[in-house]
């Protein structure tokens, strides 16, 4: 079998499988799990293949003309590389994964058929966003993946919080497709073509005619679909669905289509340095600020949230430097072991019966109780940390080392301001990122208070994935002399300056965080548990949980609010309340764009109701009012009718007479 028909395969299995799953999954259900699972294995198997054959060598190249559409072709084209050879690899990894715990954490629940259906679905459109060598083409699985989002981020749709956050995951990131599409066809008419191929080489010999307003406008779809600054809200809320829903749009799906959108179309948007420096910028500011946010998080699941948007700001300012290989090498890193820490974190959920770092905090011996999760989310904390030898540390540098290579001007084509910008945002997050992820290993498994109750061991299934996913994040970076192969041979190897400052603020990030512990752990134990003032919201938490210590028997236990051992709120001090809120990005948008149009819709309905309705009333009212007058003259008496009819030849006869005298 060839290639091309391998990698037309590679989607088409899970599509098949959605398909089968949605058509049979109530009178069938003893074939759900099967169609869901064994598809997306027999996918990997065949990605596999397909990157070996590859083997970081020329792409594959095919097509096929759809119909025709004029001067500008649309065809069903497949362009494999090396990066979309092993992108396909970890969506099919992850994937895979992803089904088979969801047999486990979701056995008990009735929708599982339509949801095992849609996450095949979702796996599809991501391949062919992978595969696709059309930009019409990658712009329907592109579209598919958005509103398969929409439908698994809402699986608990009897929740409001989950309706709320589809909802809001579905426009939001349409908000950034509108100039997205105005991008892609921008594009398509400076190249005369949708082919990537085409596309690329028109690139390379000048063709386009406005690269900076075609770069920008691509840019906010990436914004979006990739959870960017201003674009990226609907992430952290997105956690309202399912953890392996979780699992699959942080590390494989949905997000990681933005960078990889990027990296396969590079060379368009190094070919306007003022939209690297944009992209540059969005990253700077994603990754240090999501950090914050992490680090102010009570919910486990927004603190990974918030841990993915940074690390796509990674991604992104890899890319801004102009070196994909280094930010496909993160995506490729992270989606390992961001996959693992949300499926630990689904772990940690079940056995403690709470969606709430802050009610974990306060568990006792939650490590002997979860070891599998214990020690695999170690593994990946340490990962996400980027402390060697764990694959983060290759991946991390290797960003970093392309960062100080763009600002000591020694990258071509690329501004040494957006390296600078990216070097100094990078080693900041380093810092952020190792304290967040410190704080979380310690709040999880070294928390204090009352034992919760115990739901057992958790399923085999669940587990098993966890250790296979902790290899990729301890050993993957051993194939960072590999990798260029793939990576159009341009080294990863981590400079020895980056390796020593990114390592170094890591660690700084980690032993700050965990001597915060350590003060704040000493101090709570001093009050009662859970006990803080009665208006926490007032400040920072330290200083009242000392004014507890020093009254404890007048106030009690008056209120609870996230343990005052949380370092996170020693850390940032009065920082805290608003990087717990997001810094207050959706108030803003609110204030911005809710508001006004939610006050034009309702002035449109006033408008309608009270203005047009009226007139419509009116229209009705004045024919049925004459009717009416009509039916009453209406009386059956001839000489009623007669006196009428005389008096109305009277008054025409008076009425001529006065018009003939007045000619006269």
């Amino acid at each position: 079998m060839t290639t091309t028909t391998l990698a037309v395969l590679v989607p088409l299995l899970p599509f098949l499988a959605a398909a089968a799953g949605l058509l049979l999954g109530r009178t069938l259900p003893g074939f759900v799990r099967p169609l869901a699972v064994l598809p997306t294995l027999a996918a990997l198997a065949l990605a596999v293949v397909v990157a070996v054959r590859q083997g970081g060598g020329r792409s594959i190249d095919a097509a096929t003309e759809l119909t025709p559409t004029g001067s500008v072709p649309v065809e069903l084209a497949l362009h494999i590389d090396g990066f979309a050879a092993l992108v396909a690899v970890l969506v099919c990894v992850v994937a895979s994964c992803v089904q088979i715990y969801s047999t486990a954490y979701l056995r008990d629940d009735p929708r599982y058929p339509s949801y095992a259906a849609l996450v095949s679905l979702f796996t599809s459109a991501m391949l062919v966003v992978v595969y696709s060598g059309d930009l019409i083409v990658l712009l329907v699985g592109w579209e598919v993946m958005g509103i398969c989002s929409y439908f698994l981020v809402g699986h608990y749709w009897e929740t409001p919080e989950a309706r709320a956050a589809s909802l809001k995951a579905f426009l939001v990131t349409k908000l950034g497709d509108v100039p997205f599409l105005i991008g892609l066809f921008a594009l398509a008419v400076d190249a005369g073509s949708f082919r990537i191929t085409t596309v690329l080489g028109a690139v390379a010999s000048g063709g386009l005619d406005h690269p900076t307003l075609i770069a920008l406008l691509l840019l906010a779809g990436v914004a979006g679909k990739s959870a960017q600054f201003p674009l990226h809200t609907w992430l952290p809320d997105a956690m309202a669905g399912p953890t392996p829903v979780s699992a699959l749009i942080h590390a494989a799906t949905m997000v990681a289509a933005g960078v990889y959108f990027v990296a396969r179309l590079l060379p368009v948007f190094t070919a306007s340095g003022a939209a690297l420096v944009v992209l540059a910028v969005m990253a700077a500011v994603t990754m240090t600020g999501s950090a914050l946010a992490a680090l102010a998080q009570d919910d486990i699941k927004r603190v990974l949230a918030y841990s993915t948007i940074g690390q796509l700001g990674y991604m992104t300012g890899a890319l801004a430097v102009g070196d994909r290989g280094a930010a496909v090498f993160h995506l490729l890193s992270h989606g390992a072991f961001k996959a693992l820490l949300f499926l630990a974190a689904g772990v940690i959920i079940h056995a403690a019966g709470t969606n709430s770092l802050a009610e974990m905090s306060r568990m006792k011996d939650l490590r002997d109780r979860v070891p599998d999760a214990y020690w695999t989310m170690t593994v990946a904390l340490l990962a996400l940390a980027a402390i060697p030898p764990f694959s983060g540390f290759f991946s991390k540098e290797a960003v970093l080392g392309a960062a100080e290579h763009a600002a000591t001007g020694h990258a071509e084509a690329i501004p040494s301001s957006a390296g600078w910008i990216v070097l100094v945002a990078g080693l900041v997050t380093a810092l952020l990122t190792a304290a967040y992820a410190t704080r979380l290993w310690l709040l999880a498994f070294r928390g204090r208070g009352a034992e919760a109750p115990d739901h057992g061991r958790q399923p085999v299934a669940m587990n098993a994935v966890l250790w296979v996913l902790a290899i990729p994040s301890l050993a993957f970076g051993l194939t960072v002399g590999v990798l260029p192969r793939w990576f159009d041979g341009r080294s990863l190897t981590p400079t020895l300056t980056t390796s020593v400052l990114g390592t170094g603020v890591a660690l700084v990030g980690g032993l700050v965080t965990y001597a915060a512990w350590r003060h704040t752990t000493a101090l709570a134990a001093r009050l009662p548990l859970g006990a803080v003032v009665a208006h926490p919201e007032a400040g920072g938490g330290i200083v009242e949980a000392e004014a507890m210590a020093a009254h404890a028997a007048a106030y009690g236990d008056v209120a609870y609010v996230p343990d005052p051992a949380d370092p996170g709120r020693l850390l940032l001090g009065p920082l805290h309340r608003h990087a717990a809120r997001g810094f207050h990005v959706d108030a803003v948008y609110s204030a911005l764009f809710v508001r006004p149009v939610t006050a034009a819709a309702s002035l449109v309905r006033f408008l309608d109701r009270e203005v047009v309705e009226t007139y419509v009333r009116g229209a009705a009212a004045l024919p049925d009012w004459l009717g009416r007058a009509v039916r009453r003259a209406q009386t059956g008496n001839v000489q009623t009718y007669l006196s009428a009819l005389l008096a109305g030849t009277v008054v025409l006869a008076i009425a001529v007479v006065l018009v003939a005298t007045a000619g006269a």
